[in-house]
């Protein structure tokens, strides 16, 4: 929870933020409000709080049954059984979360104001072999579907069968890049011939389960394709007519709900064009018809991550922007991608992909609600629901109010209005006049009014809790055992081919592994005279990564990037007379996935059957007989290691092979086992992966995937540290097993705990009233009788915990993150004790911003009380005009009168040093919020300025 400086410095409020930690709640388990029930990860229904109730309870959680029936759409939205509806969807993945925990998932994203959820289809899960078809456990698509319903949502189906979403070979099974003469997503025969029989196979199992709208179930829109404008040109004719193709397969499929196309501009009819992005309010071109809605298919809630990336974040704020903006201009549904991302588990993720993925969605990995975005989101759901049934039947309008600022509004005359009121600038705040009121607008903002009049939530101003992630310490200095993967030679591995195979096709998607061998002679006369010179070794590969073993000897590895896969080892290598072993461990780390053409069409989903790895030559260099080329010296070829083979990462597997006690860094390539207890409690588990390179990670004989901490980010960090165990894969005793690439040393792993029981709060005074306490009743927006129309700190404790400790408060100008605060300029001294006179020892606390309960000894904050009516928006209006103030709808006059009075005194107590006039202070940390000269002239003869 970072506190903006924009907050403190241009809206010039007092801020109350408070950080606290929890532990666990005596006696019994309190009885759940609402309808989320108990949660496993702090979902707020366990902590009594009330599910809200409006219109829609499909989006908020109400009793009443979603309606069901025919589903057809209109320019302004999808329309179920008749009825025009407003959509808040989240993507989450099945195959990304064991099945126990879906229903702790699904009834979260519930809670959290969404009423569809949206998921890809997985063909390579589905039908690995040709024929050979897969439905259970988390691969289990019937049963999450109607989990879904269960929870009271709809959903959405992409079918694709490309889809992308950073899956391995995005989501294609490997066996369709051997069927001949095949191009994938292409007007060619092959392909389309599987296609379809896929996609009607996914089509029939949908209907036989009765999970369409129209016979009750909960599908109410369906996805062709993926994205296929960004390579569509790469095609030409044969994409233009594979779209219509595709188009003309899915309308025949009669499944009677429409169907759509994310980013394809020329999605044909009745088949709807949807955008993706971050801003589609801003960026999306629209419907190709105009009797087709505006659909956005993918808001991005962060970035997806591969190995080598920096952290990447997206503000709640920004995300709260866009939705309203796109909203506010005739959007109907948006859809969070991800809205809990989960786990890529064993083989699963596309190249260079992490494990962990979309970890900054509202739900990260752990299914724990991530604060403030989770909540944040809900409210603006809330406030936009408060809006429904003007947006659905009012005539839109739109009046600018500034260079910057502008209102849209809905409104069916002389009864119901709704508006978006917007500041567009990012960094200066406004204060507008609309139709006889102000409105006092943060920068880069939206203000939500569901009645024309009051504002009941603002994207920038943030009433909820906001958390942060702990881990702690469960299991470490565990016993390891040691198990060498035998290195192969041509002597284990014969020679089977002249050439160097390519990767892809030896590997054929079963392992990430494969052994290429050879042997070269060499005499006395070859090998360099001298000590100082070496032979060395040097092979370009097409990627992924590669271990390098001269005559049993690790010769070093190398690896590509995400953003270029390929690269060139090169290493001096001890070399003898008579026979020399080469062998090269050569490896993918997931199959290609991508849609988006970056400068060249080899990182996008274009002819993706024809991308290759591999090493493409070996050379050995500095011979007294010169370079000698071994590429085609005749090599063996093997997919797969022998401890993959004797799946030593198995009870039973494990007992094949002899394991020695593992005792310092070893030897590059190495199986690790142990054993630890299930951590107590109920909290998500994970791995901390302190001190290893490279490989894989198995619990119990289950992938829990790929590890990768030797490839840094610019920042000289991991990009993943921690690798999720789910609970329902942990035992009362584990078998835990490494298979380490690297020359590395397991001492230092870790099996923690993982909470995010540090909550916080962080509200300003002119923050809106929470929009939960807001409600329409017969066309009337109404208050809660009794709950306060101002901002208050509200603290709600997961899990049935109570509050232990007050770590951090203060009523002034603070700053950080929740979990690392530090005080501003200016305190109230009662804060903490404030705070933990109302908190301590309680499941909820809330904490109102009534100055008198903080400024027991005056107030310790007359900068910014004094300074808080001065620079804003309104007074930056009054510059060079003759206008009274009150005049422009201004009540702040006798203010700026008191302000001027005590500027002198105010700067000299400060100490502050003396500065220009203030007609002449622009740009200032205050921005450009300048005052009329005519008003200050008389009184600034020697002004003092505040250096915030």
């Amino acid at each position: 929870m970072v506190v903006p400086s924009q907050r403190v410095l241009l809206i010039s409020f007092l801020l109350l933020l408070v950080s606290t930690t929890l532990v666990h709640a005596k006696g019994n388990k309190p009885k759940a409000q609402g309808g989320g029930g108990g949660s496993v990860n702090g979902d707020d229904a366990a902590s009594g709080d009330n599910v809200d109730e409006t219109d829609d309870p499909a989006t908020q959680g109400g009793k009443k049954q979603l309606d069901h029936g025919p589903v057809t759409y209109d320019a302004r939205s999808v329309i179920i059984n008749g009825k025009h509806q407003l959509l808040f969807s989240g993507s989450i993945h099945y195959p990304r979360s064991p099945v126990e925990m879906w229903p702790d998932i699904l009834r979260k994203a519930r809670r959290g104001g969404l009423n569809v959820i949206q998921t890809y289809v997985f063909w390579n899960i589905h039908e690995p072999e040709k024929g050979q078809w897969n439905f259970e456990g988390n691969y289990d698509l019937v049963k999450f579907i109607r989990m879904i319903q269960d929870n009271g949502m709809y959903a959405t189906l992409r079918v694709g069968p490309f889809i992308q979403a950073e899956w391995n070979h995005g989501g294609l099974p490997y066996w369709l890049r051997e069927v001949p003469d095949v191009i994938f997503r292409s007007d060619n025969a092959p392909y389309k011939k599987h296609m379809e029989e896929y996609v009607t196979k996914i089509m029939k199992l949908m209907k036989d389960n009765k999970l369409f709208s129209p016979q009750g179930g909960p599908i109410i829109l369906a996805q062709i394709e993926n994205e296929y404008n960004a390579i569509q040109l790469a095609y030409r004719e044969l994409g233009d007519s594979y779209v219509q193709w595709a188009a003309n397969l899915a309308v025949g499929q009669n499944i009677g709900v429409p169907w759509v196309m994310c980013k394809q501009v020329d999605a044909p009819d009745p088949v709807i064009n949807t955008c993706n992005g971050r801003h589609c309010g801003d960026t999306f071109v629209g419907p190709n018809k105009p009797n087709k809605p505006a659909l956005w298919t993918e808001n991005w809630t962060a970035q997806y991550r591969v190995f080598g990336d920096p952290p990447s974040q997206r503000p709640a704020e920004d995300i709260a922007f866009s939705v309203a903006r796109f909203f506010s201009k005739g959007g109907s549904l948006t859809n969070y991608y991800m809205y809990h991302g989960g786990t890529n588990f064993g083989r699963t993720s596309a190249v260079f992909t992490t494990t962990r993925y979309y970890d900054e969605a509202p739900l990260d990995e752990y299914a724990f609600q991530r604060e403030p975005k989770w909540s944040h989101l809900k409210d603006l759901h809330k406030s936009i629901n408060l809006c429904k049934k003007t947006l659905l039947t009012g005539i839109p309008g739109t009046q600018r109010l500034g260079p910057d600022t502008e209102v849209r509004f809905y409104e069916k005359p002389g009864t119901e209005c709704a508006a978006f009121i917007a500041n567009n600038h990012t960094t200066l705040e406004a204060t507008v006049n609309w139709r006889g009121q102000n409105y006092l607008l943060p920068p880069f903002s939206i203000s939500v009014l569901p009645d024309c009049k009051t504002v009941v939530f603002n994207t920038q101003q943030i009433v909820s809790q906001h958390n942060a992630r702990n881990f702690v310490t469960s299991a470490k200095q565990m016993n390891w055992e040691m198990y060498l993967e035998p290195v192969a030679t041509v002597e284990q591995v014969p020679v089977n081919n002249r050439e160097l195979q390519e990767l892809y096709g030896l590997l054929k998607d079963k392992t990430d592994y494969a052994w290429y061998t050879t042997s070269i002679e060499l005499g006395p006369y070859d090998l360099p005279m001298k000590d100082t010179i070496s032979p060395v070794v040097r092979i370009p590969s097409l990627g992924h990564a590669m271990l390098v073993f001269v005559n049993d000897e690790y010769a070093g590895s190398q690896h590509g990037t995400h953003a270029e896969k390929g690269f060139v080892f090169e290493a001096p290598v001890k070399m003898k007379k008579g026979t020399n072993h080469i062998s090269l461990l050569c490896m993918t780390v997931g199959l290609p996935a991508l849609t988006i053409c970056i400068l060249a069409m080899k990182d996008s989903g274009a002819y993706m059957e024809h991308r290759y790895a591999g090493p493409r030559s070996v050379t050995i260099l500095g011979l007294n007989t010169g370079t000698i080329d071994v590429s085609a010296n005749g090599w063996g070829h093997r997919a797969g290691l022998n401890g993959e083979k004797l799946q030593v990462f198995t009870e039973q597997g494990a007992q094949k092979v002899q394991w020695t006690k593992a005792t310092g860094i070893g030897r590059a390539l190495t199986w690790y086992k142990t054993t630890f207890d299930a951590p107590p409690g109920g909290d998500p588990c994970a791995i901390r992966m302190t001190g290893m390179g490279k490989g894989m990670i198995w619990v119990n004989g289950i992938s829990i995937g790929r590890h990768w901490m030797s490839f840094l980010s610019p920042l000289g960090q991991p990009t993943q540290t921690e690798y999720h165990i789910p609970r329902a894969f942990i035992k009362p005793k584990n078998l835990l097993v490494v298979l380490e690439e690297e020359p590395s040393d397991p001492k230092d792993i870790e099996i923690v705990t993982v909470n995010r029981d540090t909550i916080c709060s962080l509200i300003g005074q002119d923050y809106p009233g929470h929009v939960k306490y807001w409600d329409r009743k017969a066309g009337i927006l109404q208050h809660a009788p009794g709950k306060s129309l101002q901002a208050t700190a509200l603290l709600n404790c997961p899990d049935y915990k109570k509050i232990s400790k007050i770590e951090f408060a203060s009523y002034g100008n603070p700053d950080g993150s929740c979990g690392a605060l530090t005080m501003g300029t200016c305190n109230a001294p009662e804060s903490k004790k404030v705070v933990e006179d109302l908190c301590l020892g309680k499941m909820i606390c809330t904490v109102p911003l009534d100055p008198k309960l903080f400024f027991k000894a005056g107030d310790p904050c007359p900068v910014i009380n004094q300074y808080s009516c001065l620079f804003t928006q309104n007074i930056a209006k009054l510059r060079n005009t003759q206008t009274p103030a009150e005049s422009l709808g201004f009540k702040t006059l006798p203010c700026i009168e008191n302000t001027i009075s005590q500027l002198p005194k105010l700067a000299r107590d400060h100490r502050i040093e003396q500065a220009p006039q203030l007609d002449q202070l622009q740009e200032q940390s205050f921005g450009s919020m300048h005052v009329s000269k005519q008003i200050l002239d008389a009184n600034f003869d020697t002004m003092h300025a505040i250096d915030t």
